[in-house]
């Protein structure tokens, strides 16, 4: 069986039962082609990163496993897999069920972190704040959960937590990380990226508060809007390829493998430092 069927049947066999509002065939349709789009991608970073050292593979690392969720996970979706019923508060005109496919969520949880992550390489900022601003995307994210989950006007209280989180994320990302980008020499490239990113994180509020939170739209044209920024996202991560080419990753301090059983003159740097004991055994 092929894994990414010609003919799609998955709403047949997997049938969206005991909910008004719900993805529909053509929608299906769009979610195999972002399945694509992932999978593709996801083989082109695995296929690249055998064409560079060995020291400049770090986002192609990155990347590559992020990559990989996703096209599992929208694998997932367009298979209308994945998704639970949900009561709605709010334009009941949709229905008063609709689908929350946490799936989606899932995606988001490696995919924020792991720009997060290439960012907080490229600027050279402390692993502290890398750290915490993975764990703002991951709190940013489980808070949009909570509220597609929440059947009454509640689920807003969620949405603003999540939200506001967002906007410490974006100011880190965009005030402090550049700056110490620019120390690097790589700010002009910093921002590009870091603008791109938060260009896309300033409309993943507005997608959800008009399907997952206010229910205006329905489940497919809720996904054609993720949809498309997700795949700006798959973009984004070859622009980090693309411009990593003119980068030092030595002044940039993030050739890590180099520094994995190097050897100078051919001693070992841990054999180096060992102090020396002239080949007699100490006394007891």
């Amino acid at each position: 069986m092929a894994v990414l069927p010609l003919e799609n049947d998955a709403l047949n066999i997997n049938p969206p039962v005991g909910v008004d509002e719900a993805l529909s065939q053509h929608g299906s349709d769009w979610l195999w082609a972002v399945t694509a789009i992932y999978a593709i991608s996801f083989i082109s970073f695995l296929f690249l990163s055998f064409t560079v050292r060995a020291s400049e593979r770090v986002f192609h690392y990155i990347f590559t496993f992020a990559l990989l969720v996703g096209a599992v996970t929208y694998y997932a979706q367009a298979s209308d897999l994945g998704w639970s019923a949900v009561g709605q508060a709010n334009q009941l005109g949709y229905g008063s069920s609709h689908q929350i496919f946490f799936a989606k969520y899932i995606n988001w949880v490696i995919a924020f972190p792991s720009l997060i992550l290439g960012l907080g390489l490229l600027s050279g900022v402390s692993w502290t704040t890398i750290v915490c601003n993975i764990f703002l995307s991951w709190f940013w994210v489980l808070t949009y959960l909570a509220a597609a989950y929440t059947t009454t006007n509640y689920k807003w209280g969620f949405f603003t937590f999540g939200t506001f989180t967002w906007i410490i994320l974006a100011l880190s990302t965009l005030n402090e990380s550049h700056e110490s980008a620019s120390l690097l020499g790589v700010g002009r490239d910093y921002i590009t990226l870091a603008g791109w990113l938060n260009l896309l994180w300033l409309l993943y509020p507005v997608a959800f508060g008009l399907s997952d939170g206010g229910n205006r739209i329905g489940v497919t044209s809720s996904f054609i809007f993720f949809g498309i920024l997700d795949v700006l996202m798959v973009l984004l991560s070859f622009a980090f390829l693309i411009l990593a080419r003119n980068w030092d990753f030595g002044k940039l301090n993030i050739a890590f493998s180099e520094y994995r059983g190097a050897r100078q003159g051919g001693t070992s740097l841990k054999e180096e430092a060992a102090p020396a004991t002239g080949g007699i055994m100490p006394a007891a």
